[in-house]
């Protein structure tokens, strides 16, 4: 759950999210520890659903963390109350105050990274259709497990089978299912557990070798920013195919995955879903030629792609 500013719990600051990318917690959060790469969420924010997506890395690493404490018995189970007065009320003494105590401790920070499978769904289930999906009812937590199997089916009533699709490709790679403990680190330190594809290193070599340093939508860019992009779903195929990428900027490497940035197969020139309109440096794509020659096999592919996805632009 990210509650953003429609936050009751008064004991600390919140967190550092961008719901279609990234999620913050630490160690005093119930459940910390149980978030692993390769596990496939669902974040919500009180009211109803955002997305899903699969996370792909996870970061930690020691830092300091301001609670506010009761002043009474000292529990960080406060309220804070938007309208009432005292702005505080205890939850465990009942005791109400305007300034809490504040106590800086020491925690493990972490972040989890799931932008690349992000799949909005803003709206499609509402809160109350959430919390009757958690596994174990009633459970108030920020994370908490959820019966994948019953949400999946929720969200296919809904129409949003592409959703579960995409999600569930993704969710065979090289770490199955919570097979990648998130690791307590030594203080000082900090470390990404990240969800590896066998060989992507080798295959983006590869790429840069054969087609240089340049974004094939965008042209020429730093090989820092550039992404070996896979014209199929590695997750569902498994394989590197010597003809199945392109070099693109990451920015440009989503929004291909995501199908608003496409290839028509017949006159190779890039369309532009509607929903990128808006933006000139996207805009300006539209019907521009790609940087580069294709293979025949990279035409293939990118046909394939142009029917999968141009076939859902009323979701675009």
């Amino acid at each position: 759950m990210a509650a953003g500013d429609d936050r009751g719990h008064g004991g600390n600051s919140g967190y550092d999210d961008q719901v279609d990318a990234y999620y913050s917690w630490d160690s005093n959060v119930p459940n910390h520890k149980n978030l692993g790469v390769g596990d496939a969420v669902a974040v919500w924010n009180k009211q109803r659903l955002l997305g899903v997506s699969v996370i792909e890395e996870i970061e930690a690493s020691h830092g300091p963390k301001l609670l506010k404490r009761c002043p009474s018995c000292g529990t960080t189970r406060i309220s804070s109350r938007k309208t009432a007065s005292p702005r505080y009320r205890c939850m465990k003494c009942h005791h109400k105050f305007e300034m809490p105590r504040s106590d800086v401790v020491d925690v493990m920070q972490y972040r989890a990274r799931y932008d690349a499978a992000w799949t909005s769904l803003d709206g499609t289930l509402d809160q109350t259709e959430i919390r009757s999906l958690a596994v174990n009812a009633g459970e108030f937590n920020a994370m908490r497990p959820l019966d994948w199997g019953a949400f999946c089916d929720a969200l296919l009533t809904k129409g949003a089978g592409h959703a579960v699709g995409r999600v569930s490709a993704r969710l065979d790679l090289s770490w199955p299912l919570g097979t990648s403990p998130i690791v307590e680190l030594p203080q000082g330190f900090g470390q990404a557990l990240v969800r590896v594809r066998r060989g992507q290193q080798q295959f983006r070599d590869h790429l840069l070798a054969t087609q240089g340093s340049t974004c094939a939508f965008t042209g020429g860019a730093p090989t820092r920013v550039l992404e070996a992009g896979h014209l199929y779903s590695y997750a569902q195929l498994g394989t590197h195919f010597e003809h199945g990428g392109l070099m693109l900027r990451r920015d440009i490497h989503r929004l291909f995955d995501d199908g608003l940035l496409a290839v028509q197969p017949s006159t190779l020139r890039i369309d532009v879903a509607p929903s990128l309109a808006r933006y000139p440096q996207y805009a300006r794509l539209h019907d521009e030629t790609l940087t580069l020659s294709l293979k025949d096999p990279q035409i293939d592919w990118l046909s394939k792609h142009w029917d999968e996805h141009r076939s859902l632009r009323s979701i675009m």
